[in-house]
């Protein structure tokens, strides 16, 4: 058994979810012992693909007339697509539409949680479903002693000051207008923003809370892993302030470097205990709350009890999983 996992579109999505997904996925089969291709003229008996651009739909119909099997992954669905780059609101539904198109040229669906399950079942694709997590690669997120030093240097932050993190492309949806408000009424704090998005595809707000002149928030831009992991370990607590996600790998990489988490409490989180496996925050205002009785010291730290959650979702084990998933596709195909 041999797979191909659909590389072509990687330089488009490598800074997102979909382009970690990808290198998770590489290592899970690395870990399984499953062999895979990155180039297409390769001989293959599945078809993994991950993104839905026009060229991943015409590699997929290629794919099908040579009468090999596709698993298609469902990373995205009308939902995540709202609130994000300009007019998305306005595209959702013709969005939705072009997500079945490409869905449906899958054999297997795969998709990183039951929620997005669920929701992508109400799109009538006619396909089998399967839920997989993106994965986390554990051993790699651990802290180091040195890392809040670095990660205070690095970015020059008052090391008089506790630390609060983000990571997200620069879109409302992750919350980021939230992130900024609350930079703004905890000065207190050092606030500190991953990742970017080229601001003319983004709506006026957005910018406008981008280009705020304040001393404690910082927008890096997108940095790698390494400073990524370095960051989560250094700093104080990590805030995930998104409205929608189909799973949210950052959180899985903030979970495993064990920083105190504040997520936003939405339905795909609703299986997370508020203050049993980590905190979570309806609104802005009990953010504010959390943040200040959390740095602190007036609520304990429930970052051991949240790791488990990763543990879970560890790159082997995602490995193990898509080796059964691809058996089984395979094997139904010989019946």
């Amino acid at each position: 058994m041999k797979i191909l996992i659909y590389n072509e579109d990687y330089e488009t999505v490598k800074e997102s979810g979909v382009g970690k997904a990808i290198d998770h996925q590489k290592k899970a089969l690395d870990l399984a012992g499953v062999s895979y291709t990155l180039d297409p003229n390769d001989d293959y008996d599945i078809c993994h693909i991950n993104t839905v651009f026009p060229k991943s739909a015409s590699f997929a119909n290629k794919v099908k007339k040579e009468g090999k099997k596709i698993v298609y992954h469902a990373h995205s669905t009308k939902e995540d697509f709202k609130n994000s780059f300009i007019l998305s609101n306005q595209l959702a539904p013709l969005f939705k539409k072009w997500l079945i198109y490409c869905y449906k040229k899958g054999d297997l669906i795969l998709t990183p949680t039951d929620y997005s399950k669920n929701i992508l079942e109400t799109y009538k694709i006619g396909r089998e479903i399967k839920v997989v997590s993106n994965g986390i690669d554990l051993d790699f997120w651990k802290g180091k002693k040195e890392d809040r030093e670095n990660f205070y240097q690095r970015y020059g932050l008052d090391k008089n000051k506790k630390s609060i993190i983000s990571v997200g492309l620069f879109i409302e949806r992750k919350g980021i207008l939230d992130f900024v408000d609350l930079a703004k009424k905890l000065p207190q704090y050092e606030f500190v923003w991953f990742g970017e998005l080229n601001l003319s595809l983004v709506p006026e707000k957005i910018k406008k809370a981008v280009q705020t002149d304040l001393k404690n928030l910082h927008f890096p831009g997108y940095v790698d892993q390494e400073a990524l992991r370095e960051a989560y370990a250094g700093s104080d607590l990590y805030i995930f302030p998104t409205f929608e996600e189909t799973e949210g790998i950052v959180l899985l990489e903030a979970i495993s470097s064990k920083t105190d988490i504040i997520i936003r409490d939405i339905e795909i989180y609703k299986n997370l205990e508020d203050g049993k496996e980590i905190y979570k925050a309806k609104d802005i205002e009990e953010f504010y709350q959390k943040i200040k009785l959390i740095l602190e010291g007036k609520l304990p730290s429930l970052k051991n009890e949240a790791y488990k959650i990763a543990q879970e979702k560890s790159i082997e084990n995602v490995g193990k999983i898509l080796k059964k998933y691809y058996e089984d596709l395979l094997k139904g195909d010989e019946k």
